[in-house]
């Protein structure tokens, strides 16, 4: 290599010697589940579980699509106040929070891709179902309804 190459190696490497090293992205089990609504309808999704907590750090971030009948549920030890935020999710999205019995206790629809703005649950909840934004009107979900999944003690 010359001294012109090695320079030249240097100056563009350099800034990345302090880097901290990049971290893998988490992965998902996926599941079942479905929500009844009042009116009697079920509609049935395929959810990502995020479990951990570096799983719930991550949720959907980095995500540039997702299907139409897909999600990913949050499932906390037990109930708790919860606050989530869109930054790094590309997508907009339902957000639909859920009592340890399976009911859904409040829906924000539409949220607003990379927003710093708090999302919080304003009660104690067992998990948070997020959604493509449009599901909750274009299937008529709303607080009352219920998820069936295992995390409420149901199945789908």
């Amino acid at each position: 290599m010359t001294r012109r190459a090695l320079l030249l190696a240097l100056l563009v490497l350099w800034p990345l010697a302090g880097a901290a090293p990049l971290r893998a992205l988490e992965t998902f089990e996926s599941d079942a589940l479905a929500i009844e609504t009042a009116a009697g309808e079920r509609h049935d999704f395929t959810v990502e579980l995020a479990m951990t907590r570096a799983q719930q750090a991550q949720g959907l971030m980095f995500r540039r699509a997702m299907l139409a009948e897909r999600g990913m549920l949050f499932v906390y030890g037990s109930p708790r106040r919860t606050s989530m935020w869109m930054k790094n999710t590309f997508i907009p999205l339902d957000m639909f929070f859920i009592a340890a019995d399976g009911r859904i206790v409040k829906v924000v629809e539409r949220t607003v891709p990379r927003s710093l703005a708090a999302i919080s649950s304003e009660e104690a909840v067992l998990a948070v179902l997020e959604l493509n934004a449009g599901t909750a009107s274009r299937l008529g979900i709303a607080p009352g309804d219920r998820v069936l999944h295992s995390a409420f003690g149901s199945e789908p």
